[in-house]
């Protein structure tokens, strides 16, 4: 598995207005949300990707409903690495005897994704994000 760069990195929070007040107000940040959208994106140089994720957004994506299983341990943030291959990046990380919380699939966004759950609680996403690979051919 080949991880070209860190796609984004986002804090997963319980309510979105309470986490845009904290990183945006408390700690300057420049957070940028849609209105009628519970996610958030901080806008710093840098970064490919600093967002503020709902646990109900993370739950949706993840396994399709809107509720963290309780069996779960909750995540406090996700970490997604941009690969060549998500499929080749599932298929090695299952060899590995590594369990998959959502296998491959395209977000509606574009993205595909595959998660997992590190040891510390870390939700962990090998992608490929189209719109960071237009960026990244640019430069």
């Amino acid at each position: 598995m080949n991880v070209r760069f860190v796609a984004g990195f986002s804090v997963i929070v319980d309510e979105a207005a309470s986490a845009r007040r904290f990183y945006g107000e408390m700690l300057s940040l420049p957070v940028k949300f849609d209105e009628g959208s519970d996610y958030s994106v901080v806008d710093l140089p840098g970064l490919k990707h600093f967002g503020l994720w709902t646990l109900r957004d993370a739950a949706r994506s993840t396994f399709d409903r809107d509720e963290w299983p309780e069996e779960v341990p909750r995540p406090q943030a996700t970490l997604e690495l941009e690969v060549d291959d998500v499929a080749e990046a599932v298929a090695e990380l299952k060899g590995r005897g590594l369990e998959l919380l959502q296998d491959m699939r395209v977000e509606p966004w574009g993205q595909t994704t595959a998660r997992l759950l590190s040891p510390e609680g870390l939700l962990i996403g090998v992608v490929y994000t189209p719109m960071l690979r237009e960026e990244e051919s640019k430069t």
